[in-house]
This record gives structure tokens, C-alpha cells and sequence, in this order.
């Protein structure tokens, strides 16, 4: 080895297998071969982990090295010359392989992973069939001890990739190595069962499995299909992948590649199909925000796209019952009964509402519908319930409402502070880039949550601060920063106005006031402060536990405010990021499913803005007046002022606060049309209800958090006579009378993007390359903007807007004296519609649960597992108990998933003023004893402690 230094570029040059390559310092020499194309092979390698070197197949000879080394964890030097096939490499290759195979069963015809299975490429490669080595072999159950995870150890060749990737990229710890030598295999504490160990049931075990010793339970039935139609047997015979075996045999879309339909991460999945059904799922490794890891709803919670409860055929309600309907008859009613109250009633009394699961096509032409084909203002989306105060409050602050750095920046950051996010259980695999951030480079986290969620366990600051008053802490942290000298002052004046007022808003708020009201120490808000303001890099992350309060927009814009005071925006590693909580709210804001702004937020009410979008649809003119929001629209239907709506994938039944309020107003509309996957709580209050196609059923686009733009691509059929969103909405304008020239997806995102600055220079052909694009993107060519506000804010100078502590509109009385929080637990998502028919997920949740302290449990008489009342002053529901140290006294929290008990029977319908988002995050409740459960102990030691939970 040469030791030479290199060039002072960063980069080396070194010789491999006669190749001249070049390489950044610091590879190692896998890394280089891999970027060459020369092929090193590897069995306990992931890209996600780091080096192990225990398979000993990346052995290569180093000129100068005493012996052979492992290419993985050997850094490459400036003028090394590297031989990776050498006789001498090629037998110790063998013999490792001899060695592992030797205590391996070599059936592999009955094998789920034939064809994909790593050690089986090898064995076929250097022609082993059987080991000369001999003796004693393993005999390990089967063990199916959880619905997703089968584990046979049997296959396991001890590479500790499982152990390694829970550890290391999950950050959970569920396997290690129990026993010693020969009897050493991957476990779990005490052998316990996957159900009672604190397992998310991510699956990035199997994804990194190079055997079939961990593999997906609920493809295992239909892994049998693929052997006998797709022949296993085949890929083992001639010691190929099934990948490989697919295109050789000339099968089209076996395989495609699309994005997560679940929360905001927009992760990439590569959906199997077989016989128009997705048999597996899994993760392109390094592609997309996930980099080949997902959640348990993205790798096992697609079998919603099969389930039986489909919808399949358009149903038309005659004397109170629904009946099957073609397309012409249900388009036909639909038509005649909106002309039929727009001519009666005019444009306004109809109301649109489009969605956040839907693609940005369809989005858009959601939003053309209502306004160039209905002529109504009246269109809004869920966004509405979730981040309006994003949109609201970070508009005001630095001129445009959406995340300001990437996903991948927050691995970047030296100080995170994150607040009202349970980040593990509703943003997983941004969780994972938080970890990460953690473990490898000593990132403080400083969460702010009343609960102790499990990001606590990464936490150097914890604060537990009271429900509703987030802006007292951070203007308590405010108070500190610039009380000890610690904003960024060249900063604050190059950037910004408005300082010398928010200096003197949060002299009031001196660490003992924010104490008294947060109930959060006051020296810990000092910590907390100081933390935040000395890190080089400094990010904030936040989620609806912001957002849902009517104080919502007054809790962003203090955010903001907070991070320009420490000059942490325009960097890598800082920002303020809104974590999303649907696959494409991000995207059905910008397409403008909202009430006061066109595609690319071109306001309503700006007059040139509306002569352009009129142009482009040919009609005379557009609404010009800001639209009614989601709960706006209820209070209108239930005063007689909206007649009619027309619902696309929302199911306000179940996310909207006081559904008995919700029903009414549903209830006294004279036209409800519904357009859906299912039988929603909302569709069965429909006249008419239309099948529509899933997201794995059509092609398009979703927007992601980060703002990052990202095809969906269709994998199968829909299942009857369902049909897409964007065909559905086209034909109704049509039988309108108004022409959709653009009706495929492709040519309704070329119309959109020329009429949207930001996503100007997006076209299918780069998306369909693989390009990472970041909106905004003005133009083909430009690389999209993955940090906003670098050089300057969008509005020019970002503002300082101060703000006051303002108490939620509901706090604790006798009669209700504790305080009710809202959100999500991991395995759910939003209604339910979807998780909630998917069986394995049905089976580790099955119902609601109230989260409730063991203080309280036991001043109440209550234990684990019973059944209790919760009441507030719009209603009550029942459900389990679940007694749990990572409660404060005083507060409960209930999921809102769960239709048979749903949380939002009992939330506030008051509203933020400014954004109109509900308070969905306090409210005063009582809870009551209904029956005890058999097993209840009250100890709350059941499954609520060990496994994840705890929603937003």
C-alpha cells in the first residue's frame, strides 16, 4: 500500500483488477468496485449498515497487505492495487460458502425466497450443490408467532444483518445472538413472542435477509402460487433471480414501482403482482425518502387494494336503500340533481371536497371542476383539519407554508427540536432519519410532548409541557436566547424585520412565567434553549400536535420565529419542517384544492391570477371570492345554504370534530354525492355513491412532505366497474356540457404545471428517469430546490410576528376535569378505511383504546383492559383502558381511527381564526368506569408497555 495523499480534491486514484478508478476518500474498497461495476460478493453487506466483515465473501488481496481483507470495512488508499478474483480469493470464497452451506437446507424448490435468495446465487455461482463439510446440523422450529414475521433459523446463516438493521436503522433492539457457538442464533429477549417484545413490525429484518430465514407471513400462501406459475424451481436450476427470470421470459409489470399511499414520507414501493393481485411488497434499497425501509402499513397494510368491501359498482339511494346503478344512470343523476340546485340556488350552493389520498391530477381537476364547471367557490380539503395553520402561519413569517428542508437535511442537523409530533408512530421512517441522526453524529433532540412518546428514549431534552400551550414555551425559550446573548444577530439584521417587537412580546414570558403556565421547569427551558441556540444546525419539527389548536397558527408562526432568531433557516440541517400526515396533502395544496387560491397558492381574489386560469379552461370568468372551508361548509349545509356536495376520498364522518354535528349538516343537504374505495361512514349517508380506483389502480403523481414530486403508477385493474378519479370527473363535466381536453394523467399534469410556476420544469419524462425534484422547479432543467429561503425569503425579508399565550378554548371543569388529546398510533392510519381491512393489522389492534395515567386509573378504580366511558360536552364513547406510565396525570389521549368508538364524537368544533382548523388537540372529558375486564390488574404491564403507541 502507497500511503500517497490525494490530489486535494477529495479523491483517490487506485488500481482494481487492472481498472484505473477513482474514488471519493474515505470509500472503502466495496464501495469503489461497486461504483466501477466490478462485481464483489457479499452476504452480511446492506447498504443501510454499516461494514461488519463477518461473511468473509468480500475478501480481495491488497498488493502489500500479510493477507487477505475484507473489502468492506478496508478503507481504499491513494494508490492501492486491489485484485478481487485471484485464485487464492476464489477459494477462500468457496470454502466460506462450503461452510454455510454445510448447516444449510439445500431444498430450495420449496423455498418462498428461491430466486431471490442471495446464498442460493453464490452456491449456483461457484457450483456448490453440497458441502464436503459434514456433521451436525440445526433443527429449529417454525415460528409464526406474530401476523407478519415468519422466522425459520433453520436457513439463518448467522450474518446479523436482522440485528444490526433493528439496532442500527430501526433503533428498537428487538433481536440479538442468544446461546454461544454452535447453538448461536438470532432471538428475542427470553425467547418471548415477536407480540410482546417492543417490535414495530417495520419488516426491514426480511428486507435485509439474504435467506429465507425471515420472510413475510402474509404473502407465505401466495409465495406457494409464484413457485408452481412462475418456476422457482427454474431460477434455482440456472442460479437466477426471479427479477432476471421475469424479463426472460418476457413478463411485462410483474414488478412496479410506485409511492407509499400512506402518510406524508412518500416512500417508494415496488408493488409484485400476480393474476391482476400485489403479492408482495418491498423497498427499492437507497431509492426515494425511505432508502429501501418502511413502516408497517407500507410493507403489510396494502391488502386494502384486494379486500372484498371494495366498491365495484356506482349506487343510486331510491326509498331509503341503495341500488346497483350503470354509469350512464348514476353521471346522469348526478348531473341533473347539481344543475337542479346550482340553477335553483346558484354556483355557491354547491360545495366540492377533494383530498389528500388522491393524486395531484386529479386534485387538479377537482378544482377546475368546481370552479370553471360548477362556477362555485366552495372546494377545500382535509389539509384544512390538519396543516392550514402550516400554510397560514409560515406564509406570513417567510412567504410560503410548506416544509423548508428535506428529509434527507435532517440527518444534518446537530439540534432537533421537536414539538406536538410523535414522529415514530405517525412520520416512521422520518423517525428513522431522526435516529440516525442520533446514533451516528451525537444529534440533541429535544422533544416537547406531554406524553413520554418513544422519541423520548432518543432525547437529550425532554419537556412535558401542558396540552395548548406551546407558544408560552416557545416564547419562554425566546426569552432565553436573546436574554443570554444567543440569537444570530448578523443574521436577524441581514434577513428579517420586525425584531425589536418580538424582543419586547417575549420579555414578558421569563422562564418562570412559561414555567407556571407550561408546568414545564423553568431551568429546563433554559437548557432547552441553549441547546437549540448554540448548535451549528438547528431544526424544528412539528406535526398536527401544533397545528389542531385554535391558537394553531399563532403555534407556527412562533416556530418561525424561534428559527429566525437563531438564523436556522436557508441551511442544510436546519428549518422548519411540517411533517404532512396524508401521502399528498402537500400536493392537493398546491394543485389548489383549497378555497382561496389557484394551483401554485395564485390567490382567488388577485385579479390577473384569475383571467389566467380562466384563459386556459375557456369560460368568461372564475369565482373571485374566497370559498367556504371544511367546516364552514357543515354550518352552511345545516343553515340551508349549501344544497349539495360532492365528496372525493374524504370521510368527514370520521375527521371532522363533533360528528353528531357533522351528520346533521350531512343529513339536510339535498344532493350527496360520494366518490370512494369504500363504504365509508360518509358514503352511507350518500344519494349517490361512486366507485373509484386506488392509488395501486392508476397513474399520477403525489407530493410528498418534503415537497418532493413523485410518480404513482399503476400496478392492477380496479376491481368491477370502479374507475379512476380523474376519468369520474371528467366524464360528469362532460355531461355538464364543459369539454376536459386533457383526460389522461400525464396531459392533465403538463396542463397544471403550465399554469404552476413552481412545478414548471416537472414533467413525467424526469420523474420516470429517477430525478429527485423539489418543488419549486420554474423550469426543465432546473434541479428543483430541496432548501427554500437560502439566499432570501420568498417574501423578501422574513417577518417577526410576536404572539401571545391564548388558554384552548375548553379547559377542565368539575364535572369534566380531565383533558382529552386526539392523534394516531402507528398501525392505523387517518379513518381507518384502509388499515382497518387489512387482517394482520386488525389482529395486533384490533380496537380503540383510552390512554389514561395510572394515577388516574387508580383514583378511579380502573385497571388495564377495562372498559370505560369517556364524555365531554358533545358526547361520549366507550372503549378499553389502557393504564400506562407514559401518561400525565390529567390527560387522556384516544386514536380516531376506530369507527365503533370514534374520538371525534367528543372533540371541540371551534376553530383557529385565522386558519379554521378545529381543535382537535384539547378538550375536557370525563371517564367512567363501564365494566372490569377478566384479566384487568391495573398494573398497565400489558401489551401497551412493551409494544409501540401513543399517537400524535
Amino acid at each position: 500500500m502507497s500511503g500517497k495523499s490525494d490530489k486535494g480534491d477529495g479523491m483517490i486514484d487506485l488500481i482494481i483488477d487492472d481498472r484505473e478508478c477513482r474514488a471519493p476518500r474515505g470509500s472503502t474498497i466495496l464501495e469503489v468496485c461497486r461504483a466501477h461495476g466490478i462485481d464483489v460478493p457479499t452476504l452480511c453487506y446492506d447498504e443501510r449498515l454499516a461494514p461488519y466483515g463477518g461473511c468473509r465473501l468480500c475478501l480481495v488481496e491488497v498488493e502489500g497487505a500479510r493477507g487477505l481483507l475484507p473489502a468492506c470495512t478496508t478503507e481504499a488508499e491513494e494508490g492501492m492495487v486491489v485484485r478481487t478474483s485471484t485464485e487464492q480469493v476464489e477459494s477462500a470464497r468457496r470454502t466460506s460458502l462450503e461452510l454455510l452451506v454445510s448447516d444449510h437446507p439445500m431444498a430450495c424448490t420449496g423455498c418462498s425466497k428461491s430466486g431471490n435468495c442471495e446464498l442460493q446465487r453464490l452456491a449456483k455461482r461457484y457450483g456448490i450443490e453440497e458441502s464436503r463439510y459434514k456433521g451436525e446440523k440445526h433443527e429449529y422450529p417454525v415460528l409464526r408467532d406474530n401476523p407478519f414475521i415468519l422466522r425459520d433459523y433453520n436457513k439463518c446463516i448467522l450474518c446479523a444483518r436482522c440485528i444490526r438493521i433493528c439496532r442500527e436503522v430501526q433503533g428498537v433492539g428487538v433481536y440479538d445472538f442468544v446461546n454461544r457457538g454452535f447453538a448461536a442464533v438470532p432471538g428475542t429477549p427470553y425467547d418471548r413472542p415477536m407480540v410482546e417484545t417492543p417490535c414495530e413490525f417495520c419488516g426491514q429484518c426480511i428486507s435485509t435477509c439474504p435467506t429465507g430465514a425471515l420472510t413475510a407471513r402474509p404473502f407465505e400462501e401466495r409465495e406457494r402460487v409464484w413457485k408452481r406459475e412462475m418456476a422457482r424451481s427454474a431460477c434455482a436450476h440456472f442460479g437466477v433471480s426471479l427479477d432476471e427470470m421475469m424479463e426472460a421470459l418476457g413478463v411485462e409489470g410483474w414488478k412496479v414501482r410506485t409511492t407509499c399511499p400512506y402518510c406524508g414520507c412518500g416512500c417508494q414501493l415496488d408493488l409484485s403482482v400476480l393474476d391482476n393481485r400485489v403479492v408482495e411488497v418491498s423497498s427499492p434499497v437507497m431509492v426515494g425518502p425511505g432508502q429501501g425501509n418502511l413502516c408497517i402499513k407500507g410493507r403489510f397494510g396494502q391488502d386494502f387494494i384486494a379486500s372484498s368491501d371494495r366498491l365495484t359498482t356506482p349506487l343510486i339511494r331510491r326509498d331509503g336503500e341503495f341500488v346497483e346503478a350503470s354509469w350512464e344512470e348514476a353521471i346522469e343523476h348526478v348531473t341533473t340533481r347539481l344543475r337542479e340546485i346550482r340553477d335553483r340556488s346558484g354556483p355557491d350552493a354547491l360545495a366540492v371536497l377533494a383530498s389528500a389520498r388522491i393524486t395531484n391530477e386529479e386534485n387538479y381537476m377537482l378544482q377546475k371542476f368546481a370552479r370553471a364547471v360548477l362556477g362555485t367557490r366552495n372546494i377545500d380539503h382535509c389539509a384544512r383539519l390538519c396543516h392550514a395553520p402550516s400554510v397560514a402561519g409560515l406564509a406570513q413569517t417567510f412567504g410560503s407554508g410548506a416544509m423548508t428542508n428535506s428529509i434527507d437535511d435532517l440527518e444534518e442537523a446537530d439540534a432537533v427540536l421537536i414539538i406536538g409530533s410523535n414522529t415514530t408512530e405517525t412520520h416512521p421512517i422520518i423517525a428513522l432519519r431522526l435516529k440516525k441522526a442520533v446514533m451516528e453524529h451525537d444529534c440533541k433532540i429535544i422533544v416537547a410532548d406531554a406524553r413520554r412518546i418513544r422519541m423520548c428514549y432518543f432525547a437529550d431534552k425532554w419537556l412535558r409541557q401542558r396540552p395548548g400551550t406551546d407558544v408560552a414555551l416557545i416564547n419562554g425559550m425566546m426569552n432565553v436566547i436573546i436574554e443570554e446573548g444567543l440569537f444570530d444577530r448578523e443574521f436577524i439584521e441581514s434577513r428579517t424585520e420586525g425584531f425589536e417587537d418580538l424582543k419586547k412580546a417575549v420579555a414578558e414570558y421569563t422562564p418562570e412565567r412559561a414555567a407556571e403556565i407550561t408546568g414545564v421547569d423553568a431551568d429546563l427551558i433554559r437548557e432547552a434553549a441553549r441547546t437549540f441556540a448554540t448548535a451549528e444546525r438547528a431544526a424544528i419539527v412539528y406535526a398536527m400536535g401544533i397545528t389542531q389548536h385554535t391558537t394553531g397558527t399563532d403555534n407556527v408562526i412562533a416556530l418561525a420565529d424561534l428559527a429566525m432568531l437563531t438564523g436556522n433557516i436557508g441551511r442544510e440541517g436546519t428549518g422548519v419542517n411540517p411533517l404532512r400526515g396524508q401521502n399528498n396533502v402537500q400536493g392537493a395544496c398546491d394543485m389548489g384544492a383549497l378555497p382561496n387560491v389557484f394551483s401554485g397558492y395564485q390567490s382567488v381574489t388577485d385579479p390577473e391570477a384569475s383571467r389566467k386560469f380562466a384563459r386556459a379552461w375557456g369560460v368568461e370568468s372564475l369565482p373571485q371570492q374566497v370559498g367556504l372551508t371544511v367546516t364552514e361548509m357543515m354550518d352552511a349545509a345545516l343553515r340551508g345554504e349549501v344544497k349539495g356536495m360532492y365528496i372525493v376520498g374524504e370521510n368527514p364522518m370520521m375527521s371532522d370534530p363533533d360528528i353528531r354535528h357533522v351528520e346533521e349538516a350531512l343529513r339536510s343537504l339535498d344532493l350527496l354525492v360520494v366518490q370512494d374505495i369504500f363504504m365509508t361512514e360518509t358514503a352511507r349517508l350518500a344519494d349517490v355513491v361512486l366507485p373509484a380506483a386506488s392509488y395501486a389502480e392508476k397513474e399520477g403523481t403525489f407530493t410528498n412532505t418534503d415537497r418532493r414530486v413523485q410518480r404513482v403508477r399503476k400496478a392492477v385493474e380496479p376491481p368491477g366497474d370502479a374507475r379512476s378519479d380523474l376519468r369520474i370527473i371528467a366524464d360528469i363535466a362532460e355531461a355538464l356540457g364543459y369539454s376536459m381536453p386533457a383526460r389522461e394523467a400525464e396531459e392533465v399534469f403538463r396542463e397544471m404545471a403550465s399554469l404552476t410556476p413552481s412545478y414548471a420544469g416537472i414533467t413525467y419524462e424526469r420523474l420516470d428517469a429517477g430525478e429527485t425534484i423539489h418543488w419549486p422547479c420554474p423550469e426543465e432543467g432546473h434541479p428543483g430546490t430541496p432548501i427554500l429561503h437560502k439566499e432570501k425569503f420568498t417574501r423578501g425579508k422574513g417577518a417577526f410576528i410576536p404572539v401571545e399565550y391564548k388558554p384552548p378554548a375548553e379547559e377542565p371543569d368539575d364535572r369534566y376535569p380531565l383533558v382529552m388529546t386526539t392523534g394516531r398510533v402507528l398501525e392505523q392510519y387517518h379513518t381507518g378505511t384502509m388499515t382497518r381491512r387489512v387482517p394482520g393489522i386488525n389482529e395486533i389492534d384490533p380496537a380503540n383504546r383510552v390512554w389514561i395515567s395510572r394515577e388516574d386509573a387508580e383514583a378511579m378504580g380502573i385497571s388495564d383492559g377495562d372498559l370505560v366511558r369517556v364524555s365531554t360536552r358533545r358526547g361520549d364513547i366507550e372503549a378499553e383502558a389502557r393504564v400506562t406510565r407514559k401518561m400525565p396525570g390529567g390527560l387522556i389521549f384516544i386514536p380516531f381511527h376506530y369507527s365503533e368508538s370514534p374520538a371525534n364524537r367528543l372533540t371541540v368544533g371551534r376553530i383557529d381564526p385565522v386558519s379554521k382548523i378545529p381543535e382537535f388537540k384539547v378538550a375536557a372529558a370525563a371517564v367512567s368506569l363501564v365494566r372490569k375486564s377478566a384479566g384487568g390488574n391495573g398494573s398497565g404491564n400489558g401489551s401497551g408497555e412493551g409494544r409501540p403507541g401513543g399517537g400524535e
